[in-house]
């Protein structure tokens, strides 16, 4: 049988395992990942000094990217300003269009529009004799709908003006 399942003695008795209790009989070895690694200090060569910082090119970067910004906002401005003049006369030409429109006098007279009618029309029934003689069309008109009440029902209705009236 094997004795994988049994519990070590050993590891079982906290703190005063093989070697816990003497700090003598430690182990003397350690791993290659404990020893230094950057041993020697790296220090700035003589030519890297010189090149430190360019104040020169900084102060050329620095007006050129004011430049090119006044350039965008003189742009913008231009874009700004040309843009309202086209907002303002395109409302004029609304405006302009709205009051020779809205008197129809000046519209009879413009030469793009045709002449206007103003006869009325009537409807091809209006001159007949018999007109709105059918019984009760005004039934036939009205929508037949579901009331959920029954003394307000058509049938209750009709009911009602039949045999009480």
């Amino acid at each position: 049988m094997t004795t994988a399942a049994r519990p070590t003695f050993e590891p079982a008795r906290g703190g005063r395992g093989k070697g816990e209790g003497d700090l003598s009989q430690l182990s003397k070895q350690y791993s290659s990942r404990d020893l230094p690694s950057h041993t020697k200090i790296k220090y700035r060569k003589e030519e890297d000094e010189d090149e430190d910082f360019e104040e020169e090119s900084d102060d050329d970067d620095t007006a050129a990217l004011l430049a090119e910004l006044e350039k965008i906002k003189k742009e913008r401005a231009e874009e700004q300003a040309r843009k309202e003049q086209e907002q303002k006369a395109e409302e004029e030409r609304i405006r302009m269009e709205n009051i020779l429109s809205g008197n129809p006098l000046l519209n009879l007279t413009g030469p793009s529009q045709p002449q206007a009618n103003f006869k009325v029309k009537r409807r091809w029934d209006d001159d007949v004799v018999f007109k709105n003689c059918a019984k009760g069309v005004d039934d036939q008109k009205k929508d037949k709908r579901f009331v959920n009440d029954t003394l307000r029902s058509e049938f209750h209705k009709k009911f009602m003006e039949k045999y009480i009236k």
